[in-house]
């Protein structure tokens, strides 16, 4: 049976300290640990844990951002059949020149089947 009606005196916080410092490089946005020791140490942040702040586990949320994604392999052969079938565009500006109708934007065209530009 639980009893509800105990004095706060007997609640015991069960989190440890390695715990805690985790705890806190989420919520402050996964700062870095040399931070968090920083805002500690100088008492930036009212009230915050005076803990020493060790990076001794990965942060899978820090892995996972700081991973980047492999490049797409070159097709080496044409998907198309004829010439005008697929067509890639790319309208870029505005640049520094002008051009010789007066723009500053451009539009690039290439043919998938003969990469006319």
């Amino acid at each position: 049976m639980l009893d509800l009606h105990c004095n706060n005196s007997e609640i015991n916080c069960l989190i440890t300290k390695c715990a805690e410092t985790w705890l806190s490089h989420r919520h402050i946005a996964h700062i870095h640990m040399q931070h968090l020791n920083r805002i500690a140490s100088k008492e930036l942040v009212i009230g915050f844990l005076k803990l020493k702040f060790e990076k001794d586990k990965k942060c899978e949320a820090c892995q996972k951002g700081k991973q980047t994604k492999t490049s797409f392999k070159q097709n080496q052969f044409v998907s198309t059949t004829r010439p005008l079938e697929m067509l890639h565009m790319d309208l870029f500006g505005p640049s520094r020149t002008m051009s010789i109708g007066r723009n500053y934007y451009g539009l690039v065209i290439v043919d998938d089947f003969s990469r006319y530009t």
